[in-house]
């Protein structure tokens, strides 16, 4: 390979990352969001649920239907969670007093990030999307550490 094409692809390969690369500001961003979703949760406060969520943002779930002996998805909205958020750990009793909320990035980009949030009795996968400079989650994927709570 000559010079020219080798500065060529340095060249091209340092414009590419520079458009998608993620910033230290980004990505705390990110984990900001995905750890808004989750304290909403703990300590019931809907405007936190609100403020993390893309107002189309879907949630679903694979559960089975013991009569029917049929797997079928579950779908909440981002109304749903936030109603959730309000109502969901009103008496304070439905995580531990240190619950667990470990949040990784799994791929970052210039407009969109997916993560991984290990909560106590779930994993949540989301896909959160950067509209008008703002992080908003937008899907979240989830099940329960325990598989037999789908049934």
């Amino acid at each position: 390979m000559n010079m020219k094409k080798i500065f060529l692809l340095i060249f091209i390969c340092f414009i590419s990352l520079k458009f998608q690369a993620q910033t230290a500001q980004d990505s705390a961003a990110i984990k900001r969001v995905a750890l808004a979703y989750i304290e909403a949760q703990h300590t019931p406060n809907p405007k936190l649920m609100e403020s993390a969520l893309h107002p189309r943002m879907v949630k679903r779930s694979v559960f089975r239907n013991k009569t029917a002996q049929k797997d079928f998805v579950s779908e909440f909205f981002a109304e749903n969670m936030i109603i959730l958020a309000e109502t969901y750990n009103i008496k304070g009793d439905k995580f531990p007093k240190n619950p667990r909320k470990e949040v990784k990035l799994l791929d970052v980009s210039a407009k969109t990030a997916s993560v991984k949030l290990l909560a106590d009795a779930w994993i949540d996968y989301m896909h959160i999307v950067k509209i008008n400079g703002e992080w908003k989650i937008i899907n979240v994927l989830w099940q329960y550490n325990d598989v037999s709570q789908h049934e």
